[in-house]
């Protein structure tokens, strides 16, 4: 029965959460705009279908997601499971004895993110509006590899314990220099593809991979190491989408160069 109870709390605490979202919506419509509401029933179907959608969803992250994540790091993290040693011997374990969890961490975020719905509907209307200038797979891949890179780094930077502010700055720095450099049409773009890459899908996984790693590795603090592995999450696509675009172009004026070359041997 305690899931009951935990759905039945998750609903009440979901209708709290929505309720102002839907005052200001209707507010503006009938106080505002001064006009009634356009098929009534369905937005109100519609806002049931999202009350049900966030409690299930909301459960599922309490009950499954974030206890598979940290089963998931202690697994991986495990002294016996790295090295056959003792959890005692444990301290003496080199960062590098932990690659499984940089590739699990690597393929955990190039997963969610092809996966995540929200990249999926950019991707969409980045093709429509660009006349398929922008491919919808070429968009997805390149924000999942940048996951993919951020959440290994990230992993990287907990089994290590260096500063956080190190990489961040660091990766700034390269997005900056992109951004002077890369193609005007994608760098807005770019820059959202870092939101959409961490939404409903990612986030849960990759924050209970990061407080489960935090505390199962030693020497850790859950809080100051724990967090930081979405910020990698949205940093690293806008440098991986910023550098397929500029990729593109280049391949784009090889192509010229060797096809007019061929004009001029003919």
């Amino acid at each position: 029965m305690d899931w009951l109870q935990l759905t039945w709390d998750t609903l009440l605490a979901t209708i709290k959460d929505v309720l102002p979202i839907a005052a200001i919506i209707f507010g503006f419509q009938l106080f505002v705009i001064r006009r009634p509401i356009p098929n009534l029933f369905k937005v109100l179907a519609g806002f049931g279908y999202v009350l049900v959608g966030l409690v299930l969803f909301l459960v599922g992250l309490e009950t499954a997601l974030f206890p598979l994540g940290k089963l998931m790091a202690e697994q991986l993290t495990d002294p016996e499971f790295i090295a056959g040693v003792t959890h005692h011997a444990a301290a003496g374990l080199h960062w590098t004895d932990y690659y499984w969890v940089y590739i699990f961490a690597a393929a955990i975020g190039f997963s969610t993110a092809i996966a995540e719905p929200a990249l999926i509907a950019v991707a969409m209307k980045a093709s429509e509006v660009s006349g398929g200038a922008i491919g919808v797979w070429g968009l997805r891949i390149a924000v999942a590899i940048g996951v993919a890179t951020g959440i290994a780094l990230g992993t990287f930077r907990i089994v290590t314990g260096m500063p956080l502010h190190y990489f961040i700055t660091a990766g700034y720095v390269i997005v900056i220099i992109q951004t002077a450099m890369a193609p005007r049409m994608i760098i807005p773009l770019a820059y959202d593809s870092g939101g959409v890459s961490t939404s409903t899908v990612t986030v849960p996984l990759v924050a209970a991979l990061g407080l489960g790693l935090a505390g199962t590795v030693p020497g850790r603090s859950v809080l100051l190491d724990g967090f930081g592995l979405i910020a990698f999450a949205c940093l690293f696509p806008i440098i991986s989408v910023m550098a397929y675009a500029q990729l593109s172009e280049w391949r784009a004026r090889q192509k010229q160069k060797n096809g007019n070359k061929q004009d001029e041997s003919n």
